[in-house]
């Protein structure tokens, strides 16, 4: 007899033959070139992992989902999963057109049939599904920041599974998934869901799960999108695969989930149990604050530690999975073991690393003990993240035109070069026009393009142990933080805001711009009739009002120093 977790459930791809017919027709139709959480999203749409979706949500499917966690059939359903596009690749589309959807190198990977095509109110959706309308959580930011204004619905034919060149024996679909359980019989299964690396507390956590379920173990990380300034996932799998020996190896499975995730926290951990039920799971471990974004802009925690728990238990049957309660582990020294929080013996001495002092100890190369992580586990971290002195970084100054970024920023240049040990770069906003972005103007969309060009240089640098320096006006918090976001995947981001008053900028002005703009001869020049948005969290403010360039550069190395980036010692 075959169990429910063991039977195959339904894929939107077409046969073979079909696929082939559809790639010839493709030729004719309009492409939309899928970014990297539309693959995702596309990639679990055709396997099954987002059973009932049969395509991107419908208009009606998108409002029932966002105001009552329902599809218009009645369904549970607590994500939006929508094809966000941009307005002009949307305007040339009437209902009923099919496009073809391709990966970011052209692979055509499936067909849709546009049903539906409106512009949602963002605002509603965040507060819906997010809880709040606030920036400093990072799904919100990419609604409003980096997601098309159109919504496109409609269902979707899958031609080909995405390409993955990483880690590919352990990415399994659901009803891979479900094969190899009926082939080793596993009746009942608890997932662990992670996007950090494991250690010793989580592993006595899945080993607590899978003895209170008497179930079989999936560890089931996350490698698509999650939050930014996570581990990256290429060096968490390295890490799962350096401890799985510590897990019996009859009963313990190590399957790899590519999921954008939205870190919404009580609806995400509903979202994470109908997913692991489409992959054959039985039980599944809800986290304390599972899938929170951490603080929001008014330093407090968007979702309650047990929320999630209380809504999953809410929906549980209609989820059709068991939740296990996390229990926060921590480690009793008396008794050279881990305990939860709520069962530690009385007047025992608990000891603790919280993410933050661990991300301290391997920034600054100290020690981490063996009663919190593997060594083979911080042998892996200590790989991605040596010692800040050893990183790369970039420090990256804003302000008005005429307040000083570009010669402080040069300043910082020959005095980080004149102390040797890593290839230092200039971005310099001028420098960049000219040989980067010499065919963009100057409005609002030229303006974030070319920051963001700046911002993708001064990555690569970081990534690659080299010191980006960047001096534009960039005069937009949005741009600044998908700069920020992109930068800090490989290193150390420096904001230097250079507050000089606007004022002083125009009495120093060579040029006469600020002359000319307010004349009204130069249009959207920033500070005059363009706005700048002044950082509200800059790692350093400058004013050279009165302080001389050599002093600003000089207050720039002593932030370095002081954050651990370079020595001046």
């Amino acid at each position: 007899m075959t169990l429910a977790n063991q039977t195959p459930i339904p894929e939107l791809y077409v046969s073979d033959a079909a696929a082939a017919a559809l790639k010839d027709d493709a030729g004719q139709m309009p492409s939309w070139d899928l970014t990297p959480r539309q693959i995702c999203d596309l990639e679990l749409l055709m396997n099954g992992g987002f059973n009932p979706l049969k395509g991107f949500l419908t208009e009606a499917d998108y409002n029932g989902v966002v105001h009552d966690m329902r599809l218009e059939s009645g369904a549970l359903w607590p994500m939006p999963i929508t094809l966000d596009v941009s307005e002009k690749f949307a305007e040339g589309l009437p209902a009923g057109t099919d496009i073809a959807l391709r990966d970011q190198e052209g692979v055509i990977l499936a067909i849709m049939s546009v049903t539906d095509k409106w512009v949602p109110n963002k605002a509603v959706e965040a507060e819906k599904v997010f809880g709040a309308d606030d920036l400093a959580h990072p799904a919100v930011n990419y609604l409003h920041n980096t997601a098309g204004p159109v919504y496109l619905g409609g269902p979707v034919k899958g031609l080909q599974t995405p390409t993955h060149y990483d880690f590919r024996a352990r990415r399994n679909t659901p009803n891979e998934l479900r094969a190899f359980f009926k082939k080793l019989g596993w009746t009942r299964v608890v997932a662990f869901q992670t996007r950090n690396p494991l250690h010793r507390a989580h592993q006595e956590l899945t080993f607590r799960a899978a003895r209170e379920a008497q179930a079989n173990l999936l560890i089931h990380p996350v490698v698509g999108m999650t939050k930014p300034g996570d581990v990256d996932h290429f060096t968490r799998v390295r890490c799962y695969e350096a401890v799985l020996d510590k897990y019996p190896a009859a009963t313990t499975n190590l399957s790899l989930l590519n999921l954008a995730m939205r870190m919404a926290g009580p609806r995400e951990a509903v979202w994470h149990g109908l997913i692991r039920a489409n992959h054959g799971v039985t039980h599944f471990i809800v986290g304390r604050d599972h899938a929170g974004p951490g603080k929001n802009s008014e330093g407090k925690d968007f979702y309650g530690p047990y929320d999630a728990q209380t809504l999953f238990t809410q929906y549980k049957d209609e989820i059709g999975v068991e939740m296990v309660d996390f229990k926060h582990m921590v480690y009793v020294q008396e008794k050279a073991s881990y305990f939860p929080a709520d069962e530690i013996p009385e007047g025992s001495t608990v000891l603790d690393i919280s993410g933050t002092e661990l991300r301290r100890r391997l920034r600054e190369g100290l020690d981490i003990p063996e009663w919190f992580s593997f060594p083979e586990v911080v042998q892996q971290l200590r790989r991605t993240s040596p010692p800040r002195a050893q990183q790369g970084f970039t420090v990256f100054f804003t302000g008005l035109s005429g307040s000083g970024k570009s010669t402080v920023a040069n300043a910082l240049m020959v005095k980080l070069m004149e102390m040797g040990g890593r290839p230092v770069s200039l971005l310099d906003g001028d420098v960049v026009r000219k040989h980067l972005s010499s065919e963009l103007g100057f409005s609002k969309e030229h303006r974030d393009i070319n920051i963001k060009r700046i911002g993708y240089v001064a990555s690569e640098i970081t990534k690659n142990g080299g010191i980006a320096i960047c001096a534009p006006i960039a005069p937009y918090t949005a741009t600044r933080r998908a700069v920020r976001e992109m930068v800090e995947a490989g290193g150390a981001f420096v904001e230097v805001h250079i507050s000089t008053p606007i004022e002083e900028c125009e009495r120093r002005d060579r040029k006469g711009l600020y002359k000319l703009a307010r004349e009204g001869k130069i249009k959207e020049f920033t500070g005059i009739s363009d706005p700048y948005e002044e950082p509200k969290n800059a790692e350093l403010v400058v004013d050279t009002s009165d302080i001389d360039v050599d002093g600003a550069a000089h207050q720039v190395l002593l932030k370095l120093e002081s954050m651990g980036l370079i020595g001046l010692s």
